[in-house]
């Protein structure tokens, strides 16, 4: 298995750099596959998210389908994807960060009964606001 930083994934989704995108491209199109997958780790999918939304502008919702397609990819193997999975779907309807999302489900997932946080909008998935 091979690991994927942010780099890579985010030349491959925006394909802005003729030599690096068809690097990029070759790596996960050919030499990856379901036997031999990419590994994603959630720290790569949050900065993902914020690579492709703070520097190429990406509205919400494109970021939503792009981490859908990403934990679906054959070839790549998403670190804990029911949490990705469960992620996408708060950050979706919420209207906190994606990172926030995670972090709560990562907290939750060992034990935490409540994420505290200064951060109004992420109580919008799942956090509990500390006043």
């Amino acid at each position: 298995m091979i690991g994927l930083d942010t780099n890579i994934l985010v030349r491959y989704i925006a394909q802005d750099d003729a030599v690096q995108s068809g690097i990029a491209n070759r790596l996960i199109e050919n030499r990856l596959t379901p036997d031999n997958p990419g590994f994603v780790s959630l720290i790569t999918l949050i900065e993902t998210t914020w690579v492709l939304g703070s520097c190429y502008q990406q509205p919400r919702q494109t970021l939503i389908d792009i981490l859908r397609q990403l934990i679906t990819i054959r070839q790549l193997q998403v670190e804990r994807p029911d949490i990705a999975h469960q992620a996408i779907q708060r950050y979706e309807s919420g209207n906190g960060d994606f990172s926030d999302a995670v972090i709560c489900l990562i907290n939750e997932d060992n034990g935490c009964d409540e994420t505290m946080t200064f951060d109004k909008k992420a109580r919008s998935v799942g956090m509990t606001l500390l006043k």
